[in-house]
């Protein structure tokens, strides 16, 4: 497995890119802890992260490339605009109405049309913007195991499943707040 740091990885956003587009599943460091992704729009890789993960069903959310990206893909009301703007970049995750399916793949939120959202506060999110697509992000590790704060720590079975890892060291974190705007009433999540 391939490690990258944040130095390599702006040195050469363009390899990352490239195996990114074609369908590479990576482990990451956010502002809360490390994620496992893939590009949101490649149902084949989304696929391999709900094998890896053994989460059938349940829907990911999405890092984006900018609030603008949220603006143009989701119903964002006053409330979650001015949350939106106050909060992003930080350890978030919005729950949002998606307007436009065709912006991330069916898998991604099998059934429902909600999709969580986030821009962390880290330089991960460099990378995603860079990218310009949306990028799938779950905790990196097997449903119902500890999450990931440190490559150390990751699980054989994903190890042996990802393409690369962008390292950040350990974080000391946890997972992000989530904040679900699709009801009328504001739900807070903490986890």
């Amino acid at each position: 497995m391939k490690v990258y740091n944040q130095e390599e990885t702006r040195l050469n956003p363009e390899k990352l890119a490239y195996d990114i587009g074609k369908g590479a599943i990576f482990v990451y460091p956010t502002d809360t802890i490390y994620g496992i992704g893939c590009n949101a729009m490649d149902d084949k890789s989304i696929q391999k992260i709900r094998e890896i993960k053994g989460r059938q069903k349940m829907p990911f959310s999405v890092i984006v490339p900018s609030k603008e990206w949220i603006y143009e893909n989701c119903e964002v009301g006053e409330t979650a605009k001015s949350w939106i703007e106050e909060k992003l970049p930080g350890p978030y995750t919005f729950i949002l109405k998606l307007i436009n399916h065709k912006a991330i793949s069916k898998h991604v939120i099998p059934d429902i049309n909600t999709i969580g959202v986030r821009i962390p506060d880290h330089w991960c999110s460099d990378v995603v913007s860079r990218l310009n697509i949306p990028l799938i992000t779950t905790s990196a590790n097997i449903s119902g195991h500890t999450f990931m704060t440190s490559l150390e720590d990751m699980h054989p079975h994903i190890k042996a499943h990802i393409n690369f890892a962008l390292c950040d060291g350990e974080l000391n974190g946890k997972p992000s707040k989530i904040i679900d705007f699709s009801q009328k009433e504001i739900k807070i999540k903490e986890r």
